[in-house]
């Protein structure tokens, strides 16, 4: 039934996934002294940039965003707008819920708030490309059967698995292994990246598999 949507999703994660490779392989090729550990920032920023724009581009182009009912200029310049607080917000938040989580408050909050960059970029920016700044159909999609369509199952897999990788991912900062990725905030950004990558081969795939058992609501 979904059968289209599904190979456009894998066709969409596919190439998202490279562009992660691509940021990774390209900086460390052209400049130098770059490495995932040692310029760690200039590398997670990298990423996130990749990703947001390949996602956008992807996304839009396949018209993945819900429709506009409205097509004037400036209601797309306040959509924008608010898509870009939105963006905004969304790293203040995470950046606050590291802090509460053990980050330093004060002491590398530089590192803290880039690890929030980078997670806003791998989940809310999903978001805003499938939903739209939506805070109602955000909360929909996010509570217990409340996906809609495939799109709406394959951000609840995604979020999910990234955030719980950068989870996983802080359990061997306090370890005294004196390894360079124990260093705040690289094995963070590992385990959202790895999270994120296993987030986009399992949603198609999960999808697949259950597809003669999923059934949603019309919208």
């Amino acid at each position: 039934m979904w059968d289209h949507e599904i190979r456009a999703m894998a066709s969409t994660h596919a190439i998202i996934a490279a562009s992660v490779f691509m940021a990774t392989v390209l900086p460390a090729v052209t400049i130098r002294g770059f490495s995932v550990y040692g310029t760690h920032l200039l590398w997670l920023y990298s990423v996130s940039g990749t990703v947001t724009a390949v996602s956008v581009a992807v996304f839009w182009l396949l018209g993945i965003s819900p429709p506009t009912k409205k097509h004037t200029l400036g209601y797309k310049l306040s959509r924008l707008f608010r898509s870009c607080v939105y963006f905004f917000l969304s790293c203040l938040f995470f950046h606050t819920v590291v802090v509460l989580y053990g980050a330093p408050l004060i002491e590398s909050a530089l590192e803290t708030f880039s690890l929030a960059v980078l997670l806003t970029s791998l989940t809310t920016l999903r978001c805003l490309c499938v939903l739209g700044p939506n805070v109602q159909a955000w909360i929909r999609v996010f509570s217990r059967h409340g996906a809609m369509s495939v799109w709406d199952t394959c951000l609840q897999i995604t979020v999910a698995c990234t955030v719980v990788g950068a989870w996983v991912g802080a359990f061997p900062i306090p370890l005294d292994w004196d390894r360079p990725w124990q260093v705040w905030p690289v094995s963070c950004s590992l385990g959202a990246m790895i999270g994120f990558l296993t987030g986009l081969v399992a949603a198609p795939a999960w999808i697949h598999y259950h597809r003669k058992q999923l059934t949603y609501k019309c919208k």
